[in-house]
């Protein structure tokens, strides 16, 4: 091989092999430094040609620096193939040549060729860091290619809570800790962030992706990333807290198992969240009714200096919450578990912190990892509530299989078009999958139906086993906020699932006392805020639902105008269409 194409190769090889190394020699490099400067200006790399010569002369160094060294080189001989895909472990040249030439290099790169000293004391600096982060990463990019990684129970985990209560760092930090981002990444964020002024985001931008959010700093879709633990495997849905974009908050809260509401424990934040145009309540109230039966309460930015994590803080937040979560239906003593804990560092998510000795329960992701397993039915009928949908090779839609299992080449039917596809290719969490059980959340590649066919909301079930689908339905609605009366001929806009329909309110049939249950004898002319009914709706065009005795999933809805929401309700029975 021709020297001068070798030479940049082991240029480029320089600080891989200072970063290895470094650790246990710093006082043999510096003894090293000495015949540094003979070796800048050889860009060419004449002087590289006898690679015999070379490999003896390193040979002495090695003898004479350490015999660590030559145990280091020949073990990272052997795994060079298999380290993590490594770019620059490249097996072009012989490994000798590469052994010899950044050894006899290193002091000369390190100290002038990179710009000075001070640069070679900082990558000496970061070398054990780097190390750490070599050995880090490629950790959770193992599991996906084991066969038996998919058995792990899957769980959806939504981050709800007011604009700003830092649902978005807390899931890049969870992602940081568990691997699943790397520390290059995170600093490349760190540097954008800074130069935006806006260093404290740079966590919340492994979630929020595109260019509008991060500008703005606001969430707008539900961001989605997941990570493993040992016993569990967890899809983040970050939700958006802003209210403007509640509608796409339910469809992230309709895929979810369980919630982690984020509150700010810094003064002033906590109660503009909580207050009556807050996102806190209505969030935590959504959440209950898309059908999340734990909710997991994290008090964050303890760190703050208006909290410096005081428990007197975390205890007034708590009180003020409880109250409010029991009205909306969590038992404080089974369904809501709260924590303090702090997104931008990290204290108590991974590990339990020092600053925190009031805290005796366990840090965040060990908590989710010893809560029980979800009971499940994987033989039930398919139902997968399309999230959504886009083209690419083909049609590829989203969504969380509710229940049944889905697998590859499996013909199913699309609801309410009564569309047949084919299911070409499964992915669950972006791993590629033959088939896929209850709880998941797919990508599935459609044949036989074109993506503008499609609109969330719409539902995969398979042939034997249709869901039921229409414009009529008789429901049970809980009035929440609603400033004057509601009678029939009233419209809202209806969320079920994953599906936003418009609908009216025909007729109100009864009213239902809260405490007894009892239901009232006469026809109400109308209802309003904090009364139960029955009423029978009729939405816009033809949707898919089922009654929530039936499936819970799919029973359950919210009806919300200008921005609020106004009711939640579950179907009680679906009326047939008069021709």
């Amino acid at each position: 091989m021709d020297p001068r194409d070798t030479a940049p190769d082991s240029w480029e090889q320089e600080d891989d092999v200072e970063a290895t190394i470094d650790g246990q020699l710093e006082p043999a490099f510096t003894t090293l430094n000495v015949n540094a400067k003979p070796f800048v200006p050889n860009v060419n790399a004449a002087e590289f040609v006898p690679a015999f010569a070379m490999k003896a002369h390193s040979e002495n160094l090695d003898s004479a620096v350490a015999v660590e060294k030559v145990t280091t080189m020949e073990v990272s001989d052997s795994a060079a193939p298999v380290e993590n895909g490594d770019t620059e472990m490249t097996t072009e040249e012989p490994w000798d040549q590469k052994e010899a030439e950044p050894n006899e290099e290193e002091p000369g790169g390190g100290s002038c060729g990179d710009g000075g000293p001070e640069e070679a004391a900082t990558t000496e600096e970061m070398a054990p860091e780097m190390m750490e982060e070599e050995e880090e990463m490629p950790v959770p990019k193992v599991p996906p290619t084991q066969p038996d990684a998919p058995k792990k129970e899957h769980i959806n985990v939504v981050f709800i809570g007011h604009v700003d209560a830092g649902k978005s760092t807390i899931g890049g930090q969870i992602m940081y800790l568990t691997g699943m981002v790397d520390k290059r990444t995170l600093e490349k964020y760190e540097r954008e962030a800074k130069e935006k002024n806006r260093e404290t985001w740079y966590l919340s931008w492994a979630l929020d992706t595109n260019q509008e959010e991060r500008d703005k700093g606001k969430t707008v879709e539900v961001g989605r990333a997941y990570f493993e633990t040992d016993k569990k495997h967890f899809t983040i849905l970050d939700a958006p807290g802003h209210k403007s974009f509640v509608p796409n908050m339910i469809g992230g809260a309709s895929q979810a198992d369980l919630a982690v509401l984020v509150i700010s424990a810094r003064k002033g934040e906590f109660e503009t969240g909580f207050e009556k145009g807050g996102q806190t309540r209505e969030h935590a109230m959504l959440a209950k009714t898309a059908g999340v039966k734990h909710l997991i309460v994290l008090v964050n930015k303890m760190d703050d200096p208006t909290v410096n994590w005081s428990l007197e803080r975390y205890e007034e937040c708590k009180e003020k919450l409880v109250p409010f979560l029991k009205k909306v239906g969590f038992n404080p003593k089974k369904d809501i578990h709260f924590m303090p804990c702090s997104g931008l560092t990290g204290a108590n998510l991974k590990e339990p912190t020092d600053m925190c000795s009031w805290y005796t329960g366990l840090p965040f992701i060990p908590h989710l990892d010893s809560l029980p397993n979800l009971n499940r039915s994987s033989d039930g009928p398919v139902r997968l509530p399309i999230v959504d949908k886009y083209k690419d090779m083909g049609t590829v839609v989203l969504g969380k299989l509710e229940s049944g299992s889905i697998s590859k080449a499996q013909q199913l039917v699309m609801m309410p078009n009564r569309h047949v596809v084919e299911v070409l290719s499964l992915l669950s969490d972006d791993v590629e999958t033959d088939d896929a059980g209850p709880g998941e959340n797919l990508k599935l590649r459609l044949k036989g139906i074109e993506e503008e066919e499609i609109l969330p909301g719409f539902i995969l079930c398979n042939a034997e086993n249709l869901c039921h689908s229409g414009r009529t339905f008789d429901a049970q609605i809980v009035i929440i906020e609603h400033k004057s009366i509601i009678c029939p001929g009233y419209n809202a806009v209806l969320h079920i699932h994953t599906c936003i329909e418009e609908v009216q309110i025909t007729a109100l049939i009864c009213l239902v006392d809260k405490k007894t249950g009892e239901k009232s004898k006469t026809r109400p002319r109308f209802v309003k805020q904090d009364q139960v009914c029955i009423a029978r709706l009729r939405t816009a065009g033809t949707i898919c639902l089922e009654t929530f005795k039936d499936f819970p999933q799919m029973g359950r809805f919210t009806l919300r105008d200008e921005g609020k929401t106004i009711a939640i309700g579950k179907v009680l029975k679906l009326v047939a269409e008069r021709d």
